[in-house]
């Protein structure tokens, strides 16, 4: 997540030596405001961690969990 940060500021800095239509493919690309909702939610990592604290503060656990290879490979 954090690469994903720094190529964003990294496109902002030469959004300015790029032609009209690379700018226009590039806010054609990039995610909006509301795609990148989920990168503002606080994530935990460790589950028992989470559950101490979503117990603390009476609200339930999202768990996302996948099975199998990353990239979906088998």
């Amino acid at each position: 997540m954090k690469y994903l940060f720094i190529l964003t500021l990294l496109t902002s800095v030469l959004h300015a030596q790029w032609s009209d239509a690379q700018k226009q493919l590039i806010s054609t690309i990039k995610p909006t405001e509301s795609e990148t909702g989920w990168m503002r939610i606080n994530w935990r990592t460790n589950l028992w961690q989470a559950r101490m604290e979503a117990a603390k503060s009476n609200k339930p656990i999202y768990l996302w969990e996948m099975d199998g290879h990353p990239l979906g490979c088998t």
